[in-house]
């Protein structure tokens, strides 16, 4: 079963809050034991009243790093890359610390500066490659960067912690992942992504898109507020080079290619039991496996998740255990007289209800607590 817009009342009302919260539009889909639910709310583009389309094409951000952490441990499976081998065994020309193995790369317990600049528990803030405001509007809207780059760039900078005794979140973990799979495959990353997931399961929304800074149609449009003097402008962010992200975030996909990724991934589909398993091990301190985080939810369920966001754009991709239901979506920034920690702020609690409305459905009482497979 099929519905659009109508029929579930309660997702209509939740993608509306992002709107009426100064975000520019919402599309939203969700399989369940009802069937399958697709809505959208807000604007295509702004000055325009169209509505996003329902299966458009977006920016997915950081839930790239899902896709990137089951073609590693695909290898893994078929005994070309060792899960807890030194990294530095594949690519010893960057000259790793020998104790950061495969495992600390996708867990982000390697301790490597993040290329995107790291935020210290004391509030400073050491920056990477320009990333933020007018001097990525202007000047690296549209840069190439090489992956090796961004790589050099963070050993450049002292680590965060010493290997394997901390967790922080870092880019430059999936730019080493990305640069490992050419390594012991001698494939571009792209190409491996496409026959290896991409092509079997038939995600033909989705693109690993180098250097390109189009996105294929159909799309609604993202777009930053920044600062130029005393003065706030606002830039669309629909096309833009995401070399400067690489594979920590660079894809393009749909709400249809999300789920039907998502629920393989966690259905069994994609990777043997026992590394699916490991993969859903979460650490201790932000409960992030390899490449997805697990989380509990109010209602006594576990729901799997990696989202996703840059300027302009942000990603959302939600599954119970088994892969019987998901919550994927994509959510565009506009014009709201907003700043980044009010945005933030109100993106996370409309995202908890969103959350709280899929998973905790009151027709049923509780999340689904259906287990992994086996």
């Amino acid at each position: 079963m099929s519905t659009t817009d109508q029929g579930r009342p309660e997702l209509q009302k939740v993608i509306q809050e992002f709107v009426d919260s100064g975000f520019a539009g919402v599309q939203l889909r969700v399989h369940d034991e009802r069937g399958e639910w697709v809505g959208s709310a807000g604007v295509r583009e702004l000055g325009e009243s169209a509505k996003p389309p329902t299966n458009g094409h977006f920016r997915i951000g950081s839930t790239t790093k899902t896709f990137t952490a089951t073609l590693v441990l695909q290898l893994v499976a078929d005994g070309v890359i060792g899960l807890d081998t030194p990294v530095d065994d594949y690519l010893p020309a960057y000259g790793l610390d020998r104790r950061i193995t495969v495992r600390m790369l996708l867990q982000h317990t390697s301790g490597v500066f993040n290329f995107t600049g790291e935020y210290y528990e004391d509030g400073t803030f050491a920056p990477g490659i320009p990333g933020l405001g007018k001097e990525w509007v202007v000047d690296n809207q549209f840069h190439t960067y090489q992956p090796e780059e961004l790589v050099r760039l963070a050993l450049s900078k002292p680590a965060r912690f010493e290997p394997g005794t901390g967790w922080s979140y870092s880019n430059t973990n999936y730019v080493l992942a990305r640069l490992l799979v050419e390594k012991v495959t001698g494939r571009a990353f792209a190409e491996e992504m496409q026959a290896r997931i991409l092509r079997p399961l038939g995600l033909s929304g989705t693109v690993v898109p180098d250097a390109s800074p189009d996105i294929p149609e159909p799309h609604a449009h993202g777009y930053y507020r920044y600062q130029d003097a005393d003065q706030w402008r606002t830039a669309d962010t629909t096309r833009f080079n995401p070399t400067w992200i690489s594979a920590a975030g660079d894809m393009i996909s749909t709400t249809q290619d999300l789920h039907t990724f998502f629920s393989a991934l966690n259905s069994g589909r994609l990777l043997p039991a026992p590394l699916l398993a490991e993969m859903r091990k979460p650490d201790p301190t932000m409960g992030y496996g390899l490449g997805l985080f697990v989380e509990d939810t109010d209602c006594g369920g576990t729901v799997l998740h990696h989202n996703g966001g840059f300027w302009g754009w942000a990603a959302l991709m939600y599954s119970t255990p088994d892969g019987s239901k998901t919550l994927t979506a994509s959510i565009t920034t506009g014009e709201a007289e907003l700043d980044l920690v009010a945005m933030s702020a109100t993106f996370e609690k409309v995202k908890q209800e969103l959350v709280k409305a899929v998973f905790c459905d009151e027709q049923t009482g509780s999340a689904d607590e259906t287990q992994p497979a086996q």
